[in-house]
């Protein structure tokens, strides 16, 4: 019995591993925006993506899930998803604007609070698999991110990998950076439903048909990855953000229409 429980110990150390790369990745993240390696912290910062997207995966894999290791991940997430791209969002723009610490809180905060409410969704056994209520946290901070990365290449290296048609957006995305940032906190905590990617469908033959679409995007995807990656991750995390609320407010709209007659 006492050899089991070593052993479930042992296991549930295997997923927190990836957390406490993940915590370190943000906490360096931090330190590089802080001393202007703003490269550096972008992608530090995805490499915690990456850890996060793991732990989860490994944890379920070995059967090792467990209440430690689900708050372990939502700190985690608050460091490297929240505080690091408000770091990294402040030192590339917001300092230049006067409220630019006050809205690189609100972010942080706001992450803090969607963090939370997952949380309490999840034990009070309210979470969907289907969808997630408001804009998670790390595709937030992908956007911020990959946001960041692309407007330092553009700034300080000419022959960098960026889209010829983001050269001409990326000033005007810079101006608008502030409003970007407080909106991406608002849709944090706001109710509009986003695409989980969880769900499993019944039919077999739609099942089929959109993995078939589903690879065929990934491989587009993974192709455009390897010349403009920042570039990619702000289009795919951007467009994500604003489908998930235009769809919202469609279905508001309708239902509003509905209502009347």
């Amino acid at each position: 019995m006492n050899l089991q429980k070593i052993k479930h110990a042992g296991l549930i150390t295997i997923p927190s591993l990836f957390t406490m790369g993940n915590i370190g990745c943000g906490f360096f993240s931090i330190m590089a925006s802080i001393n202007g390696q703003y490269s550096k912290a972008g992608w530090l910062i995805f490499i915690a993506m990456l850890l996060d997207a793991f732990d989860g995966r490994v944890a379920r894999m070995l059967n090792a899930e467990s209440s430690f290791g689900v708050e372990m991940d939502s700190l985690a997430d608050l460091i490297s998803f929240c505080t690091a791209p408000a770091f990294l969002t402040y030192y590339i723009a917001l300092q230049y604007n006067a409220f630019g610490a006050q809205i690189a809180f609100l972010f942080v905060l706001f992450g803090a609070i969607r963090l939370a409410r997952f949380n309490a969704m999840a034990h009070a056994g309210k979470s969907s698999k289907i969808y997630f209520t408001g804009l998670p946290v790390p595709a937030a901070a992908a956007v911020l991110v990959s946001f960041a990365l692309s407007y330092n290449i553009f700034a300080f290296d000419a022959n960098g990998k960026i889209m010829p048609f983001m050269q001409s957006y990326l000033p005007h995305i810079h101006s608008a950076i502030s409003f970007i940032t407080i909106g991406l906190g608002f849709l944090m905590v706001s109710n509009v439903p986003y695409a989980a990617f969880k769900g499993k469908k019944e039919n077999k033959d739609n099942r089929r048909k959109m993995t078939l679409t589903k690879l065929a995007a990934i491989a587009i995807i993974i192709a455009l990855l390897f010349k403009y990656p920042q570039d990619v991750v702000f289009i795919v995390f951007g467009l994500y953000a604003l489908i998930g609320l235009i769809v919202f407010i469609f279905k508001a709209f309708k239902n509003i229409g509905k209502k009347d007659f």
